[in-house]
């Protein structure tokens, strides 16, 4: 039975787009092994706290996520 964790930062996705990333994440998996594997994907989102999440030394807020999405770097 497969299991996905997902870490995201707090804040930055909607509920409605942690829907689709568990929903297309297990149609990914279900692509690759079969529909069999549909019922026994798990996928579990574990956010991190704004803060607590850090890249090149600096330590990331959703605020900060985002901007880096308007300026189209993520």
């Amino acid at each position: 039975m497969p299991l996905i964790t997902v870490n995201l930062i707090e804040n930055v996705f909607s509920d409605e787009e942690k829907v689709e990333i568990i929903s297309k994440l297990t149609d990914t998996m279900v692509a690759i092994e079969g529909e069999n594997m549909r019922g026994v994907t798990w996928v579990k989102i574990e956010e991190v706290k704004e803060g607590d999440w850090g890249i090149g030394g600096t330590a990331l807020t959703s605020a900060m996520v985002h901007q880096l999405q308007r300026d189209g770097v993520l």
